[in-house]
């Protein structure tokens, strides 16, 4: 193993899943695997932090190293992330955020339209966005309408704040798929026009 270069120990290390495993093996072996875990993280397609106590700085840090990152889930989970609107700012400033096609920030109460709409003006290739569980309002939601021309999916599950007049992002993405608006204050009857 300490004759590997570091590009090929990046490449294996990619094929590692478990982001807690990968981060807990470069705190612990060497600097040159450390080195190679920055590789591999450059290399993710998908970061997924659920069960990981995660803040805004480190997540936004991790973020930005993920340069070829498509799908990016923040959700939170029992002991998940602890993701405010900063952190979403600090994550929208990342290179691969233009390249995202799936978001989740499922439950994360600390997330307002002021984080949404910095994360979803630069997130213009998304296809799936799920927001449930949030404080955003129809402003985000006009912001998604303007800048998310490929969405597909949308979840809005628990978004108290959400009106049908924020439903509007039904009408102007024309590729939606599917919209999930269970426990808002939407009537059902705007639906069906």
């Amino acid at each position: 193993m300490e004759r590997l270069p570091v590009d090929l120990l990046a490449h294996i290390l990619v094929m590692i899943t478990s982001f807690t495993d990968l981060a807990s093996m470069a705190s612990g072996v060497c600097r040159k695997w450390k080195q190679a875990v920055t590789h591999a993280l450059a290399r993710r397609q998908s970061l997924c932090f659920a069960g990981c106590k995660m803040d805004d700085d480190s997540t936004a840090r991790l973020v930005r190293q993920a340069y070829s990152l498509k799908e990016l889930d923040i959700s939170r989970s029992r002991w998940g992330c602890q993701i405010t609107d900063n952190g979403l700012y600090q994550i929208s400033l990342a290179k691969c955020v233009s390249n995202l096609t799936s978001i989740s920030i499922w439950g994360m109460t600390g997330i307002t339209d002021k984080g949404g709409v910095q994360l979803i003006t630069r997130a213009n290739s998304l296809k799936h966005l799920n927001v449930g569980g949030t404080f955003i309002t129809g402003e985000s939601l006009f912001v998604i309408a303007d800048n998310c021309s490929h969405l597909k999916s949308i979840v809005l599950w628990s978004c108290r704040h959400v009106t049908e007049k924020g439903l509007f992002v039904a009408s102007k993405c024309r590729k939606l798929e599917s919209i999930n608006v269970w426990g808002t204050r939407v009537p059902l009857d705007c639906f069906i026009g």
